[in-house]
């Protein structure tokens, strides 16, 4: 027995020890395949930190866990700055032993704590989760595809945010409170698949419109796997959405890499009316458990086919409610007599050849009736055929449906019928009319109501052409906190409105936008006009004002702006202008842009085709001044387009973060004026200038500033037509510019002119300067072009390594400190790189010759010949000179000339001297050195812009390819689409002429009178 326990006490001794040495043991393994696996299997940048990193036996004993923390998963290239997937809290389960033998390692489950993931499909049909190089691809690029084995058994998911995003529908999903657990056994082949999911809060959206929004979902899915064949089968499942209860039965297969197919059909679990309504927004609230009910419900329909490039599914959808009625019990009413029918049905999946009927609406709010009815064969060209009829005591209807904090009053007549095509070309025969008497509204959000609302309009077309269209609006009226607000407005027409209406009245805009929110806008202040209008849109797009009648004057106070795309806002103070059909007068306009004042006067033109004309410029002339104005807030990202200036507690950015973008449709002249502006970390005082801006370009014209204590001047221009790549071309004409101050502050100095941080002095230039903008609104130098001369007042080249190492060589101590006076020096920027031009310089009796080039990289090439006494120069330099020159007795010469080559870095140059001669031919030795660094700096430039050329046709090619075969599977859609119209059709007829027996033929009605004449 002491044996016995002698050896538990060693296994459990044992246990304990393995168990406190897994991390060690295994941790460091486990992430080196990690990072192998990701390196070759995974198409995505997969970030976390290895201190993240936990391996635990204690967990999930046997099985060992691996925990990674804070992982993020980001997709490249078009998905560049998309994040697939945040993962706080990622456990996988591994098989122990597999770890241990050191084969492929099994991974058995896998645990998601408050993921967030995020699913994308480009209109392309590109995906972002399609980031996983098969077991295929990865074994004909020659790789072990053994190390890691899927033998999962259970995953499970808490607390998740999901978002699934297809553009190619497109369609939107996004749930948040996602929990879900499931379990299966993918080491074999054929196996049921069990998962259980819930989500607090489920939102589905198609093509812009909302179609579930704010519900709870609970789902128990059963399904059979057969992982050989692709083949999944749906066995026993029940999903909820609210308390509406559904099912599937059928399957989805993989028949191969380009096909999915689908036979299923869903069908509702209850008959209740009840669980419909509880679908229906705003409904399903706390009280919805004790809403009095009755009335059955039926609901079915199947999705069945093949969806691949060519092809989708067909479906249908068949739902009816007999005799529905529901009453809140705290509301003295009833919603009665609700009876609907409606069938979807499109077998050939095409979308363009879906029907939908719904023969019958109707419900009684209170006693209020609303009656309906509509047909609907196809989308483009779409059949319609239908009615709507509802005279609405509004506050009767909030006795039936409850809607918190708003009160209603008056009475809503709709009566409206469309029959016919509805087309780009063509509309339905259309008869609506629409009346609101002593309208009144009030709510929580906004307690101030809205009275004494009326209005009375129609719109007909009684032919089906687009442009018969008619639209009367003869008046409406309405009073907000005592401030009356009236109009009219009729127009005709439809592709060329022909208009007259007029607006009178004093605007809250505060209390507008509480009554009719902005998304993602907030807008205040007070707007008080009297607009009249009166025209054609053809003579607003032809730019024939002169036969539109516009006038009226329009005030604002206190107008501020703020969105989404504009975090900065805008704030009008004030402002009054006057207008007519050609141009606005802008009389005055004070406020601030973010942290920046303006005050604006001037004219504005073409104010009509801006505002109602696509791809329509606005013109003017504008005089603005500034007190102070902050150009690192107006600063965008340069691929979204999105302002990347975070702007908190009203402080204005310091620093310039993104590109300034030019807006597209102006076609402005701003002659400005600015006391102070805030660029990056610079600051400008006293700007003046003509800035023209047409074509998402910016012209500068005569723009002058001062600062770092030297005076500029510009001509030139700033384009951000390709956002990811703006452009400049400057003309820069500086004056007593300090080049310490320079070589601080500008890193263009500081990368092309490297000898400027050892220089103290006063330079100007007149320099021609063109290239790109990087993405923080600095110059790209790898781009830059440019030509000019930088004139030197004064200036000292103390403490050099490159002046010290050629007076050392030399032997002319003098070298080391230089003093420029007066010197104009011509240069040039070629492909990045400063190409020196040969100047002189004269240091006591050492006549000298510099120039060359440097690059970005920091790289010197520049070369410098010295003519000096030879009495000057030591025996070392003197027998050096011998071997160049040939010449045995050069002591006996009066003078010499040495060239030097200067190579190496600014921190640690390389100085040789390469020749020598007796003549004075310093001069000609650099100009000849230099020639050919020009010559090969423009030949690299050569060949960069071909290089662009050809990879942009090779761009151009590939995207040619491709829009040959989207039309190609275009053509191909419609093709078939019409194909299946066309069966359609001549099934109907068949079903006509063989199915139920005619009628027998009634005596023939006397023929209508022809209305068309």
């Amino acid at each position: 027995m002491r044996k016995i326990l002698l050896g538990v006490a060693v296994f459990f001794g044992l246990l304990v020890v393995a168990l406190a040495l897994a991390p060690v043991l295994f941790k460091d393994k486990l992430r080196a395949l990690a990072d192998e696996q990701i390196a070759r299997r995974v198409r995505a940048k997969v970030l976390y930190d290895p201190a993240n990193i936990d391996v635990s036996l204690l967990r999930s004993f046997p099985d060992m866990t691996v925990n990674i923390r804070e992982l993020r998963v980001i997709g490249l290239d078009s998905f560049s700055r998309d994040t697939l997937a945040y993962l706080p809290n990622l456990r996988v389960g591994l098989d122990v032993m597999s770890v241990v033998r050191g084969g492929a390692v099994d991974i058995k489950s896998i645990e998601l704590e408050r993921p967030n993931l995020s699913l994308r499909v480009l209109k392309s049909g590109l995906a972002n989760w399609d980031i996983m190089i098969s077991d295929s691809a990865a074994a004909a690029q020659g790789q072990d595809t053994s190390q890691v084995h899927l033998a999962i058994k259970g995953w499970k998911m808490t607390d998740g945010r999901l978002r699934y995003e297809d553009l190619t529908l497109p369609f939107l999903m996004q749930a948040a409170g996602v929990n879900h657990t499931g379990s299966g056994d993918f080491a074999s082949n054929v196996f049921d698949m069990k998962s259980q999911t819930t989500a607090t809060d489920l939102d589905m959206t198609y093509n812009g419109v909302a179609y579930v929004s704010n519900k709870q979902l609970t789902a128990d899915v059963n399904m059979n796997m057969d992982l050989e064949k692709s083949l999944y089968t749906f066995k026993d499942n029940k999903i909820k959405l609210n308390d509406f209860p559904f099912s599937f039965a059928g399957a989805i297969g993989l028949p191969n890499e380009k096909d999915i197919t689908y036979d299923l059909t869903f069908k509702a679990l209850e008959t209740d009316f009840k669980t419909l309504l509880s679908l229906v927004p705003g409904v399903y609230t706390e009280k919805f458990k004790n809403v009095k009910t009755s009335g059955k419900v039926s609901f079915d329909g199947y999705y069945k086919g093949t969806q691949n490039d060519l092809k989708m599914p067909g479906y249908g959808v068949n739902l009816a409610v007999s005799n529905g009625q529901f009453q809140y019990p705290d509301l003295p009413q009833a919603a009665k007599n609700i009876n609907l029918k409606m069938q979807v049905d499109n077998p050939s999946g095409y979308t363009n050849n879906v029907k939908v009927n719904i023969p019958q609406f109707h419900l009684d709010l209170g006693p209020n009736p609303v009656d309906g009815n509509i047909a609907i064969d196809g989308l483009e060209p779409m059949r319609v055929d239908g009615r709507v009829k509802a005279n609405v005591n509004l506050a009767e209807a909030l006795k039936v449906y409850p809607v918190k904090d708003l009160a209603m009053r008056g009475q809503l007549f709709v009566d409206g019928t469309a029959k016919g095509i509805y087309s780009k070309t063509q509309m339905p025969v259309v008869n609506a009319a629409i009346r609101l008497t002593n309208g009144f509204v009030k709510s929580a959000q906004f307690p101030a109501p809205i009275e004494n609302i009326n209005l009375n309009g129609t719109v007909v077309n009684n032919t089906g052409q687009v442009n018969d269209t008619q639209i009367n609006l003869p008046q409406f009226r309405m009073v907000l906190e005592g401030e009356p607000l009236e109009g009219r407005l009729t127009a005709r027409n439809i592709d060329k409105p022909v208009f007259d209406t007029n607006v009178r009245g004093t605007v809250d805009l505060t209390k507008i936008t509480k009554i009719f929110p902005l998304q993602g806008m907030t807008v205040t202040g007070r707007v008080a006009g009297d607009i009249a209008a009166k025209g054609n849109m053809a003579d607003v797009e032809a730019g024939r004002y002169q036969n539109v009648v516009a006038s009226g004057t329009v005030k604002a106070t206190n107008v501020t702006y703020k969105s989404k795309d504009l975090p900065q806002g805008v704030r009008i103070s004030s402002g009054t202008a006057t207008f007519n059909n050609n141009q606005i007068n802008l009389q005055s306009l004070n406020g601030t842009a973010g942290s920046s004042d303006f005050a604006a006067s001037g004219t504005v033109s073409n104010y009509l085709g801006y505002l109602f004309t696509p791809g329509q410029s606005l013109k003017g002339t504008m005089n603005v001044n500034s007190r102070n104005f902050n150009v690192n807030e107006w600063m965008v990202d340069e691929v979204s387009a999105k302002p990347t200036a975070t702007v908190a507690s009203g402080k204005a950015p310091t620093k310039a973060e993104g590109v300034l973008q030019i807006p597209k449709y102006f076609d402005l002249v701003l002659n400005s004026r600015v006391d102070n502006v805030t660029y990056d970390n610079l600051k400008l005082t006293n700007v003046a200038g003509t800035v023209t801006v047409r074509d998402e370009t910016a012209r500068l014209s005569n723009m002058t500033f001062n600062t770092l204590g030297g005076n500029f001047g510009t001509t030139g221009s700033y384009s951000s037509k390709t956002l990811a790549h703006p452009t400049f071309d400057f003309g820069l004409n500086i004056k007593n510019l300090d080049i310490q101050n320079a070589f601080s502050a500008f890193t263009t100095v500081k990368k092309l002119i490297p000898l400027a941080g050892q220089v103290e002095g006063v330079f100007g230039t007149n320099f021609n300067v063109s290239g790109e903008m990087g993405p923080d609104m600095m110059p790209n130098l790898a781009t830059l072009t440019g030509k000019g001369v930088f004139d030197v007042v004064k200036a000292a080249i103390n403490q050099s390594e490159v002046m010290s190492k050629i007076a050392s060589l030399t032997t002319l101590p003098e070298l080391k400190t230089l003093v420029v006076v007066n010197k104009a020096i011509q240069a040039n920027i070629v492909n990045g790189s400063l190409v020196v031009q040969p100047f002189d310089l004269t240091v006591g009796d050492v006549k000298m010759t510099f120039g060359g080039s440097n690059s970005l990289a920091g790289a010197l090439a520049y070369v410098t010949a010295l003519n000096v006494p030879t009495g000057k120069l030591g025996n070392a330099v003197t027998g050096k000179l011998t071997q160049l020159t040939g010449v045995q007795n050069i002591q006996g010469t009066d003078r010499v000339t040495l060239g030097l080559n200067i190579g190496g870095t600014m921190t640690s140059p390389v100085v040789q001297l390469t020749s020598g001669s007796v003549k004075d031919q310093g001069k000609a030795i650099v100009t000849n050195v230099v020639k050919t660094k020009l010559t090969d700096a423009l030949m690299g430039l050569t060949q960069k812009k071909q290089a662009a050329q050809d990879s942009t046709k090779r761009t151009d090619d590939a995207a040619e390819q491709t829009a040959e075969e989207k039309a190609r599977i275009t053509a191909e859609k419609a093709r078939l689409e019409a194909q299946a119209r066309l069966k359609n059709q001549v099934g109907q007829g068949l079903n006509s002429l063989f199915g139920k027996p005619k009628p027998r033929a009634k005596a023939a009605d006397p023929a209508p009178a022809d209305s068309t004449k």
